[in-house]
């Protein structure tokens, strides 16, 4: 109910930019060249965990592309998942140059908890891969999202923790549900999240779809994006470039 009523009030309520506040427009052109118009590149947590994929993200987590992420995360402003899934779709492009010809890319989300999902009304990842997937389908991409990891137990709210407690909070918590290593056999996995931030996410989720596909994961392997991610692993990986 509270996701229906989101929806209806984005339609009939006055908005202001998610990025800067700007009265009547949902995303200036300001805010919208800020998650835009960098160049989506490989990023690496510092500490990096163990099994994490290659990673691409499209823009750092300051300024407009943070507040414009919590604007859609946290206060349910949902025409901004087209915008996000527009960088999203940048940094899947830029980890894979996949043109589909050896099958589809499947764009598998990191899921949030049930209280959290509840609590929001909307997951966001979830929505912004969709927006992505979209995105690569209308570049001629072939693409889908396939949500298939779910949590298998609680984990404690990862705020405040540090890049080793988030590791361990994450341990084995997330699964492939049943069946659904046949739909990740049908096309090239990218690991998809909205931010990173230690890594431990991501790590666990490639770790999940390893253990549901029958094989170890090694450091570096696979693939994930992520729209954005904190300031220093961007501007250390410009730096690198």
């Amino acid at each position: 109910m509270r996701g229906w009523w989101r929806e209806i009030s984005g339609l009939v309520l006055p908005v202001s930019c998610g990025g800067c506040g700007r009265p009547r427009v949902e995303l200036c052109e300001e805010c919208r060249a800020e998650l835009h118009g960098g160049v989506p590149r490989r990023v690496r947590p510092v500490p990096e965990p163990v099994g994490l994929p290659v990673v691409h993200a499209a823009a750092a987590y300051e300024n407009a592309v943070r507040a414009v992420l919590l604007a859609h995360k946290e206060r349910g402003e949902l025409g901004l998942a087209g915008a996000l899934g527009k960088a999203l779709a940048g940094a899947v492009r830029a980890g894979t140059g996949h043109t589909g010809a050896a099958g589809p890319l499947l764009l598998v989300p990191v899921p949030s908890a049930r209280r959290a999902v509840a609590a929001r009304g909307h997951d966001p990842t979830r929505r912004i891969a969709l927006a992505a997937a979209g995105e690569l389908r209308r570049g001629g991409t072939r693409a889908q999202v396939v949500a298939v990891l779910r949590q298998r137990r609680a984990v404690a709210d990862q705020a405040g923790l540090g890049a080793r407690q988030r590791q361990v909070n994450l341990a084995g918590a997330l699964e492939v549900v049943a069946g659904g290593e046949r739909l990740l056999a049908a096309g090239r996995v990218v690991l998809v999240d909205d931010l990173l931030t230690t890594g431990a996410s991501l790590a666990e989720a490639a770790r999940a779809v390893a253990a549901a596909c029958g094989h170890v994961p090694a450091p570096g392997g696979g693939q994930a994006a992520v729209v954005a991610v904190s300031p220093s692993a961007f501007e250390i990986n410009r730096n690198c470039q």
